[in-house]
């Protein structure tokens, strides 16, 4: 069983192919201490997520004084944020959450620039940039969206919170030193999950099979639907008597467990019912989440208007909702839930299909009235010359 990630082994010993491309996207990760949430507030159990031009920025609760993030941005921001010191990336965390975007696109520019020229910003500096913008767009100091005109870790936030305070993470204080790191962002699909001749008792599971954007947080939930259903083909199969051989398990970490598996199903016809059971279910979710990044990538307004509608339209609508996020989370894939992981994500496939129909459709009669009211003023308004 191939469990060994993107780069698969044992998928290049079964010889099994793979098609995909890369996205012009880098995904930096880290681990991120900030003060508890205060007496008037939730605990950090909600994760919170930011769409920018550049891509998605995530920040994901593990305990109540620290959260992981998971920021893709452009190949070369990365490599800047990277280089700079840690209170700079965090700085640039907490703006990147608080800060319109026309600022963010000034401060990336500034960190690539000083990048580029070898002299990489300073703290001090990072912090004069953003205060001036906060000014700028008459952010108030005792708002949460303040994060240069304030000290995140002083009392800890003691107090009555601001209003809008849940609306985004706790400011960040510092990074856990080692956990910096950044790595490209792919869509990879297998043309099977089980190999054929020399191959042929051969299965995969998780990364080894499919990578996904991480912009919906699927690739951990998909795995693990992978070997539940794998479980069950194998407990079904030795219950009826079926083909049982020897499956060799190649993982990042050893396990006892694993090694105590010495006979396993792992002949083709056994292995055919989880290929058909999961492929078609991931490649629903890998499709979805594709276009969701390909149409958040885009800064064309009616399109930006049109997604912005949606996710309202779709918030109104508890049931759909409940059932997108019942097939989004972790839960018992068993058949009870077959249905509903297809249909949630069924509905969300079609839905950003017409959302991208849509844009063509408003991009087409966008231009259409444009140049007729570009005509109309011709003959109607006088240009100014005339008007001398």
């Amino acid at each position: 069983m191939g469990a060994d990630g993107f780069n698969s082994p044992v998928r290049s010993y079964a010889q099994i192919p793979s098609y995909g491309w890369a996205y012009d996207t880098q995904a930096i990760v880290a681990t991120l201490f900030h003060p508890p949430r205060g007496a008037f507030q939730g605990p950090n159990t909600t994760a919170y997520q930011r769409f920018l031009p550049t891509g998605p920025i995530a920040f994901l609760p593990l305990s109540p004084t620290t959260s992981s993030l998971v920021w893709s941005t452009k190949p070369r921001l990365a490599a800047a944020l990277i280089a700079s010191e840690p209170p700079v990336l965090t700085s640039m965390i907490n703006a990147a959450f608080r800060l319109p975007e026309v600022s963010m696109r000034y401060l990336n520019d500034l960190i690539l620039e000083a990048h580029t020229a070898g002299t990489p910003m300073t703290y001090a500096q990072i912090k004069d940039e953003i205060f001036w913008r906060e000014r700028s767009h008459a952010i108030d100091q005792h708002s949460a969206y303040a994060s240069a005109s304030i000290n995140a870790s002083a009392a800890e936030m003691v107090g009555v919170p601001p209003a809008d305070s849940e609306s985004l993470p706790p400011l960040v204080t510092s990074i856990q030193s080692g956990t910096i790191a950044s790595f490209p962002l792919r869509f990879n699909h297998t043309e099977s999950y089980i190999g054929e001749g020399h191959g042929s008792r051969t299965v995969l599971v998780g990364d080894a099979a499919h990578t996904v954007h991480p912009l919906a947080g699927q690739g951990l939930n998909m795995g693990l639907a992978d070997v539940e259903c794998l479980a069950r083909c194998i407990h079904e199969t030795i219950l009826q008597g079926g083909d049982v051989g020897q499956l060799t398990f190649q993982l990042f970490v050893s396990h006892p467990f694993f090694s105590s598996l010495n006979s396993l199903p792992g002949s083709y016809t056994a292995l055919l019912p989880y290929a058909k059971a999961r492929y078609f279910e991931n490649h629903k979710i890998m499709a979805a989440v594709d276009k969701l990044h390909k149409i958040y990538s885009s800064t064309y307004g009616p399109l930006v208007w049109a997604r912005s509608v949606g996710l309202e339209v779709l918030n109104e609508f508890d049931s759909l909702k409940a059932t997108i996020m019942m097939s989004a989370g972790a839960h018992d894939g068993g058949n009870r839930n077959t249905w509903t992981g297809a249909a949630g994500w069924s509905l969300v496939a079609r839905g950003v299909e017409n959302l991208a129909a849509s844009s063509d459709a408003a991009r087409m009669i966008a231009g259409v009235v444009g140049t007729a009211l570009h005509r109309f003023s011709k003959v109607a308004v006088p240009s100014q010359d005339q008007d001398k």
